[in-house]
């Protein structure tokens, strides 16, 4: 699979235009904030992204940022800009044609935004502890539809969980499908390298996520996956795919289920480009000034990590009022497309 991927990257795929599907397609409407930002990055750079969603969380500035599977480098470039001069930004990647490209332009990036803080390394995800990174030393791991294309997933998760900090996150997108994949679409050399191939079933990542320390993964968006080619639609079947985007706290005291404890936050609106509301997941849209009840899990995410200085918390873990109201365990995707949102490519 590894000679698959690097072939399809290295050499099929020589723009975004190639590409049979919008998997590996960005059809997140952009933030008219990071519209500067993407214009500083050079044309080559941007004409081989293959990511499926927008990978920049809030609050990055002076964080030790990782991007596994970074390809040419376009959120590299993008994610050096949001942590500032103080930061740090890893790309990692197998393909050396795309290493290159992303090196090719490392100087004349540095010298646009006016600092150096971007490196790259060659590598395996699923070896991440034989390229010399030291253990618990990264605020924000992320990765760009690249996770469908290891073939070994739970390496990957176990070696992101021993590189996160304490209260780090793991905020990434990728593709899932609403089954198992069978081993006629997952053999097949096109729909691997398409990222749907190797995408999981969405209830299968859940429980990886939960063996590897990740107890409470949070969906942030997502939408359905459909090809331009018939020929794949045929092949495909009946099987859904959905692009979407995860974060995954590391964090002590996190539960299986939501629990209630009577706890709420009230949000300051004092995180940049945030000031009217922060969207910690699809479910958590939370308004400034505004008393927001949550569940013990939730207060965690804000309360242990880097989110903590934003908010006032009300309540404590001392009266347990039994599981949180609207938990639920079904299809979290939503099955119908955004009509808002721009099916072109970044």
């Amino acid at each position: 699979m590894h000679n698959i991927v690097q072939d399809y990257y290295g050499h099929k795929l020589q723009h975004t235009e190639d590409l049979e599907t919008n998997a590996c397609c960005d059809t997140n409407q952009l933030p008219a904030w990071l519209k500067p930002l993407l214009s500083r990055i050079h044309p080559e750079v941007l004409s081989r992204y293959y990511g499926c969603g927008l990978i920049c969380p809030p609050l990055l500035e002076g964080c030790r940022v990782l991007d596994l599977g970074c390809g040419s480098g376009r959120d590299v470039y993008l994610l050096s800009q949001l942590v500032g001069p103080t930061g740090e930004v890893i790309g990692i990647d197998m393909t050396s044609e795309q290493l290159a490209i992303a090196r090719k332009h490392q100087r004349l990036h540095s010298e646009t935004i006016g600092y150096s803080n971007v490196h790259f390394l060659q590598g395996y995800i699923e070896s991440l502890d034989k390229l010399g990174l030291d253990a618990s030393s990264f605020d924000v791991i992320v990765s760009n539809c690249v996770i469908n294309l290891s073939p070994d997933k739970n390496a990957v998760l176990k070696g992101i969980f021993h590189l996160l900090k304490k209260g780090g996150e793991f905020y990434f997108s990728d593709i899932y499908a609403d089954r198992r994949v069978p081993d006629s679409v997952r053999n097949d050399p096109m729909l691997y390298g398409e990222c749907l191939g190797g995408a999981l079933y969405w209830n299968d990542f859940l429980q990886l996520a939960h063996q590897q320390g990740f107890t409470d993964p949070r969906l942030v968006t997502d939408h359905p996956i459909f090809t331009k080619n018939p020929e794949l639609t045929t092949r495909i079947g009946n099987i859904q795919f959905y692009s979407a985007t995860y974060r995954l706290f590391k964090l002590e005291g996190l539960e299986v289920s939501c629990e209630d404890y009577g706890q709420a936050v009230i949000y300051q609106g004092s995180i940049p480009e945030h000031a009217n509301n922060l969207m910690l997941d699809k479910h958590h849209n939370i308004e400034v000034n505004s008393v927001f009840p949550v569940c013990g899990n939730t207060w965690r995410m804000l309360h242990d990590t880097r989110f903590a200085a934003h908010f006032h918390f009300i309540g404590d873990f001392s009266q347990h009022r039994g599981i949180f109201s609207g938990c639920g365990n079904g299809l979290p995707f939503d099955t119908t497309q955004n009509t808002e949102a721009t099916t072109a490519c970044c």
